[in-house]
């Protein structure tokens, strides 16, 4: 395997004969290294692969101690197609320049630059901007991207640096502005294009940490993972973003070996959590809350460890197709298997699994009738769904009523799931 993809920088300008291309990655670890966030991360890296270099525009690393670095350092050397270099987010603290090098440097393509600046505690260093003065001025140079991490003030965000460090940075690439084609940022988990000061202004943190609103223009769910490619075409310099899909990433899933060790160790850790979960319950009975306090906690972890197992094996349909890809299954317990079972219990004189056979069929038939309603999730209203804690049975606002249809319990008991709420 070849070594040392992940680029300690050296010298402030570097040369990069033969390249034409960078794909550009923004924001992969600032929520946690955890395997849920870095499966996002690996398909960006496969994404960014297809260009000659790829940046990382900041926040890395949750943390800027050595045990983070040690990790991104050693997925990325795995994982990447191509040199990754990367700059300065403002969680990459600490250690960054121990692992990475320089926090302000110049890649000088083929035929364009990439001027890279450390903003991360909101605010240009000299060092940077005479940087950029050099670089821009050199006759060579014709087509600068401008890279960043903390955005510059726009249109869509608050989120910025200061109106007088954004007049520092105008102040030092003024005299060629022209050669300035895209000024480029991270930090927000999203994306949007804008134009400052006759720029574009190119935002992009969607290479790992979760999407989020940025205002009512973008929304989370507008908004897909995606690496940016910067691209030579015609001698110009032009861009695209490529959204990745859920399903961005599959290398483990293809090892047979690993692939059914995952499946085991899901189930596994599942049927823990459940355990545990059942356990808490016969604490909580018995009074003792800390006891039942602590199971719940172990509970929550071994479903955690379960959720990164199987997203490892997960090929999830896109998000708004993937509610009605539920439905077969939920109709297929509750009209062939759950009712199949339910007699076979009935004629080998098995109550008890009769009964929970029963009760879980009428829940499943509630499931599919649900789901169906959220195949169209911009149009699905109901804001409060109950479920009985004794059977699984599930009512929403209008359905729910002083007992359980199923089992008959109380709805004092029921467990209330509210939007907006966790």
């Amino acid at each position: 395997m070849e070594k040392n993809k992940m680029k300690r920088v050296a010298s402030p300008i570097i040369r990069l004969p033969g390249v034409h291309s960078v794909g550009v990655i923004g924001d992969p670890g600032c929520e946690g290294l955890g395997t849920y966030n870095m499966k996002v991360y690996a398909g960006a890296l496969e994404e960014s692969g297809r260009d000659d270099i790829t940046l990382v525009v900041g926040d890395l690393v949750p943390t800027g101690t050595a045990h983070y670095y040690q990790i991104i350092r050693e997925m990325t050397e795995i994982l990447a197609g191509n040199d990754v270099y990367s700059l300065r987010g403002n969680h990459d603290t600490g250690a960054y320049t121990e692992y990475f090098g320089q926090k302000n440097y110049a890649l000088l393509a083929e035929n364009f630059a990439v001027v890279v600046l450390d903003n991360a505690v909101r605010s240009f260093e000299e060092e940077g901007l005479a940087l950029l003065s050099e670089v821009l001025s050199m006759g060579e140079v014709r087509q600068v991207i401008v890279a960043f991490h903390i955005p510059v003030p726009n249109h869509f965000i608050q989120n910025c640096v200061s109106e007088e460090e954004f007049c520092r940075l105008k102040k030092a690439y003024g005299p060629w502005k022209e050669k300035v084609k895209y000024l480029l940022c991270g930090h927000v988990h999203s994306r949007f294009v804008d134009q400052v000061d006759g720029i574009p202004l190119i935002c992009t943190g969607g290479g790992g940490a979760m999407i989020e609103d940025v205002s009512k223009e973008i929304r989370a769910c507008d908004v897909e993972h995606h690496v940016v490619h910067f691209y030579e075409k015609n001698g110009t310099l032009e861009y695209r973003i490529s959204n990745l899909s859920e399903d961005c990433y599959g290398k483990e899933r293809k090892n047979v070996v690993l692939r059914q060790r995952l499946q085991e160790t899901v189930e596994g850790e599942l049927m823990a959590h459940l355990r545990y979960l059942m356990f808490a319950d016969r604490a909580e009975r018995r009074g003792m809350e800390r006891i039942a306090n602590l199971f719940r906690a172990l509970a929550a972890s071994e479903y955690h460890h379960a959720r990164n197992f199987y997203s490892v094996l997960e090929r999830p349909a896109a998000f708004m197709e993937a509610a009605e890809t539920y439905v077969p299954g939920e109709e297929f317990e509750h009209e062939y298997l759950y009712r199949t079972m339910e007699q076979y219990a009935a004629e080998h004189e098995s109550p008890l699994a009769r009964q929970a056979y029963a009760g879980a069929s009428a829940a499943e038939k509630e499931h599919a009738s649900l789901l169906k309603k959220a195949a169209d999730p911009e149009n699905f209203s109901e804001e409060t769904i109950y479920v009985c804690p004794i059977c699984g049975y599930v009512m929403t606002e209008e359905s729910a009523s002083e007992r359980c249809p199923v089992c008959g319990g109380p709805k004092r008991q029921f467990e209330t799931y509210r939007a907006g709420t966790k």
